[in-house]
């Protein structure tokens, strides 16, 4: 994420809300190395009770948490009920940075 897009578009308006929740061993919120993404433009949160990750489960028909996954949304997207249009998602992140770049190449940025 940090040199496949923010380090690439550094005037891009993008912002990046980053989560983070204990899963493996090494998650805890003091172990959790947030200079992973050190820019100005994202922002990390930590959730210890992994109600962020419950919520994308729910809503991807799945059981569990959603972990290690980024979801990408346009400049038009909206929160009402949920965030949408989704543009784009994957998991891993790092597995599918790839993906991720190409989409957002494709929004001009």
């Amino acid at each position: 994420m940090r040199s496949d897009i923010l380090q690439r578009y550094p005037d891009s308006l993008v912002r990046v809300y980053v989560v983070w929740f204990d899963i493996l061993a090494g998650d805890s919120r003091q172990l959790v190395d947030t200079r992973v993404l050190n820019d100005s433009r994202a922002t990390n949160y930590y959730d210890p009770n992994r109600i962020v990750g419950s919520w994308f489960a729910d809503r991807g028909g799945k059981q569990g948490i959603v972990w290690d996954t980024y979801f990408l949304y346009g400049p038009d997207a909206s929160w009402t009920a949920e965030p949408q249009p989704l543009l784009s998602s994957g998991r891993s992140v790092i597995g599918s940075r790839d993906d991720l770049a190409a989409t957002f190449r494709k929004l001009g940025q």
